[in-house]
């Protein structure tokens, strides 16, 4: 028997007893062991509930266990999680979070510390809530050099875009009903600014190219900009707005970025609507590759979790996971990234489009009917800089979407 402590009751920790309890047969079977969850540790006392008499309070008692070979983290945040993880991996017991931001934070110095040890850090569930991703960078893919990873990473953010699109609200009004539905929280401030797919492509971008990139160098817009006349355009170019996080190796050098993009029904990720999520990789040798499921909620998230607690029980005293230097690689600036614009701004096509051809050249125009004082165009491909320079001169500009650039033979 493998028995292993859950750090944290709240909505993940309960999953996780939850999916063990429901799964219990196959997960034994799939291990090769019974695994018994023998401690859950939480601030809180559960009176009623079954899984009382399995809660402390003290993380000592777990530490100093030695029958505990495995430890869940689903606690979330930096602090405590980070120091109970290290010395969990220091007193030799794997460790299966689902913790983006320690992840983000502390991931390489605890997979090197699992690595040392002959034990395992491991966060499958730490980006893409049910969808399977670290174990295929992990694994599958590792004969291929990645030179693109862009995803839809956000459960929150995806779900509050696609109902704009569908029902024409504004971005307030969604928020609103994404709270009463659960799907965002009372203080969004961690999804809709952006925050939690910055961590979590700064997590795959780290492992795929093996260096360590901190999210606080990505540069990270949100989507409270988007307004119910920004779809419009969207929908009038036969196009959808989703908020993007990606990196991409160009040339040398590496870029990263979160930002709502344009994208197009010939984009694989132009149909991922509602609370689902989807990656998509593209590797030198690989080609195209994309990954597609739930990425947020209690039991999809669980789910991942679980199957890392399996992985673990089947490789006890071996490492598997890869780990990436904490040697940090550095982020070219955004300024020299090459992209397509679109622009709304103030004033008429008749009396304003000489002036934006005169700073932007040949551009697209786009009009919305019953949208008037403004209009919308496309730009060329130019850099960030350029945009941002031509944009000031203008000096009418009402809002600024990305265009995602597909590349040439997909």
């Amino acid at each position: 028997m493998i028995q292993i402590a859950v750090l944290g009751y709240g909505t993940v920790g309960s999953g996780v007893v939850e999916v063990i309890d429901t799964n219990h047969a196959s997960i034994n079977k799939k291990a090769g062991e019974e695994i018994n969850i023998k401690y859950v540790l939480d601030l809180r006392d559960f009176p009623g509930d079954k899984i009382q008499e399995k809660i402390v309070h003290d993380f000592n008692i777990i530490l100093e266990d030695p029958e505990i070979k495995i430890v869940v983290e689903v606690m979330g945040g930096v602090e405590p999680a980070y120091t109970f993880t290290k010395k969990a991996l220091l007193a030799g017991k794997s460790v299966c979070t689902s913790n983006k931001e320690l992840v983000a934070r502390h991931g390489a110095e605890l997979l090197e510390i699992a690595r040392e040890r002959n034990l395992n850090y491991l966060f499958e569930a730490s980006c893409g809530g049910g969808i399977p991703i670290i174990r295929p960078l992990n694994s599958s893919l590792t004969a291929d050099e990645i030179d693109e990873i862009t995803g839809i990473l956000n459960g929150t953010t995806n779900y509050i875009l696609t109902k704009m699109t569908e029902e024409g609200s504004s971005f307030e009004e969604v928020l609103k009903d994404a709270q009463e539905k659960g799907y965002a929280e009372r203080n969004p401030e961690a999804d809709v600014e952006g925050h939690d797919a910055c961590r979590k492509i700064a997590i795959l971008s780290s492992l795929a190219l093996g260096r360590q990139v901190d999210y606080e160098d990505i540069y990270t817009e949100g989507i409270t900009k988007i307004t119910a006349d920004d779809i419009k355009y969207a929908k009038e170019m036969g196009k959808t707005i989703k908020l993007l996080a990606f990196s991409r190796k160009v040339d040398d050098s590496f870029y990263a970025m979160v930002v709502p993009c344009l994208i197009g029904p010939t984009d694989p990720l132009y149909s991922v609507n509602g609370v689902f999520n989807a990656i998509f990789v593209h590797g030198n040798v690989l080609g195209d590759a994309m990954f597609y499921g739930s990425g947020a909620g209690k039991l999809p998230t669980a789910s991942a979790v679980v199957s890392d607690v399996v992985d673990c029980a089947k490789h006890l005293h071996r490492s598997i996971m890869s780990f990436w230097s904490s040697h940090k690689l550095e982020l070219t600036d955004i300024s020299n990234s090459r992209r397509r614009f679109f622009v709304r701004v103030k004033g008429d096509p008749a009396a304003d489009l000489a002036r934006v051809r005169e700073l932007f050249g040949d551009v697209e125009v786009v009009t919305v009917p019953g949208l008037d004082g403004e209009f919308g165009f496309k730009t060329g491909t130019i850099s960030e800089a350029e945009y941002k320079e031509k944009a000031a001169e203008l000096g009418t500009v009402i809002n600024m979407i990305r265009m995602r650039r597909v590349k040439a033979g997909r």
